[in-house]
């Protein structure tokens, strides 16, 4: 099904749509920085793109986690992006009153994988029309986001994409289903692979989320032979400075790099 996106119609391509950016807004001259980056890397590969960043994170491990500059300042930050760059933003929101706030200057509302099952919030989120982004919960099966997809239709929304992110794996790791794809696309809705947060080892007893990113073109490739309708990465110049996902992000200057092994992969999988 196709979902209308403003500024791109991502389903018109033979390519993947391209969801990616930092893990939160720093600041504007390196969220700048990021999302001039990558799009020029999806013009010139003529990948869809759409940017994330969340302009405030409350799920952190530690009560002293970085969680953002100030909502109002991030907010005007990814509008600024859209507008300037015109290229569509998207970000996500925890509670019934983010939603409608959010929505004033975004593109695609992110509901998070731990809320994936908040009735209010997927009601909330269908309320303001924007298309909806649904994680699936580290917890659920594939098939069970049937249900957080009827939530947004009972709004009359039907602008959904699903997110595979891993499913649980003992207490610190995730791995990834590959059957959820297919799976969630019985909905009739596009699903995006979230290649870094894939990779995440949360619950550290640091209090700081470790990760994996020697995998993520390996978890790339995958998703690109199962048939994935797009992929979101977490990127950074400079990773280990991130202050939020580092130990899980793509530095930015391996991206290049990897996209096009992705759209090559993709145009021999369209052949099939």
């Amino acid at each position: 099904m196709m979902v209308d996106i403003p500024g791109l119609h991502f389903t018109d391509s033979d390519n993947f749509l391209l969801i990616a950016g930092p893990c939160v807004i720093e600041d504007e001259k390196t969220t700048f920085e990021i999302a001039e980056h990558i799009k020029a890397l999806s013009e010139n590969l003529k990948i869809p793109f759409a940017f994330k960043a969340s302009y405030r994170k409350a799920n952190r491990s530690k009560l002293d986690s970085f969680a953002g500059i100030g909502d109002e300042q991030a907010l005007n930050i990814l509008q600024e992006i859209k507008e300037s760059l015109n290229i569509p933003v998207v970000t996500d929101i925890h509670t019934v009153e983010e939603a409608t706030i959010a929505a004033k200057y975004v593109d695609v509302l992110q509901i998070p994988a731990f809320l994936c099952r908040q009735t209010d919030l997927l009601v909330a989120a269908g309320n303001t029309g924007k298309v909806i982004n649904i994680k699936k919960g580290q917890f659920l099966s594939g098939a069970s986001m049937k249900f957080a997809v009827e939530k947004v239709l009972s709004t009359g929304n039907n602008r959904i994409l699903l997110r595979e992110r891993g499913s649980m794996f003992g207490y610190n790791d995730l791995v990834v289903d590959y059957r959820n794809i297919p799976e969630m696309q019985k909905t009739g809705y596009p699903v995006i692979l979230d290649i870094t947060h894939s990779l995440q080892q949360p619950n550290q007893s640091s209090g700081i989320t470790g990760g994996n990113p020697a995998l993520i073109e390996t978890i790339a490739k995958a998703g690109i032979a199962v048939g994935v309708d797009g992929i979101f990465l977490e990127t950074h110049p400079n990773p280990a400075d991130a202050k939020s996902d580092g130990a899980n992000m793509l530095n930015l200057s391996l991206l290049e790099e990897l996209l096009k092994k992705l759209v090559a992969l993709r145009q021999t999988m369209n052949k099939f």
